[in-house]
């Protein structure tokens, strides 16, 4: 019996290394990598749909912008309208009618795979139609509505200053620091 499992293990060995030399490995990609490269055969896709069709020579950031409304039927992020009752609320107590738009920050980080990825595909940095004025502003709109809509002020997260402790076994006090026998007093 124990030859018959050598026997098995060696044939599947030869069966399965005979189909991996036909084959080039490449290691798998990442899942930036992956969401990437659906974006961009999503947007090429949304570019050849179009009437006409826009090559992708062709393509400018009023393309990218008519792209980024388009997906904005597809979101899951409830905005509220000015006219809503829960315009303005973090937690809305009840269901309403506002639509469901992108997240910015979902189309904020689908413009930086797609910045990316037409860098990759040859694009110059100069001509690439997702690192455009238009597109940042527009995402800027997006993000400064939205935060209204829910009551939360965007606020830029502040980069934080090192401070400099001082050493607790310096035997030599600063000039501004008193012995704590001064300090008891």
């Amino acid at each position: 019996m124990s030859g018959d499992i050598a026997r098995d293990s060696a044939e599947g060995s030869s069966r399965s290394s005979v189909s991996h030399h036909n084959q080039p490995q490449s290691p798998p990609l990442s899942r930036y990598e992956s969401q990437k490269r659906r974006d961009w055969n999503t947007f090429g896709q949304y570019l050849k749909n179009q009437r006409p069709p826009v090559a992708l020579s062709q393509c400018n950031c009023n393309h990218v912008l008519e792209f980024l409304r388009y997906l904005d039927q597809f979101g899951k992020t409830k905005v509220h309208l000015h006219g809503c009752v829960f315009f303005g609320q973090p937690d809305p107590p009840a269901p309403c009618t506002c639509p469901l738009r992108q997240a910015w920050g979902s189309l904020d980080a689908l413009i930086g795979r797609l910045r990316a990825a037409y860098d990759e595909h040859g694009g110059s940095p100069e001509t690439n139609p997702f690192g455009n004025g238009a597109i940042r502003v527009y995402l800027r709109e997006v993000r400064d509505c939205q935060a209204k809509a829910r009551g939360i002020p965007y606020r830029k997260k502040k980069k934080k200053k090192t401070q400099i402790k001082p050493n607790v076994d310096d035997p030599m006090p600063s000039s501004n620091q008193q012995p704590s026998s001064q300090l008891a007093t």
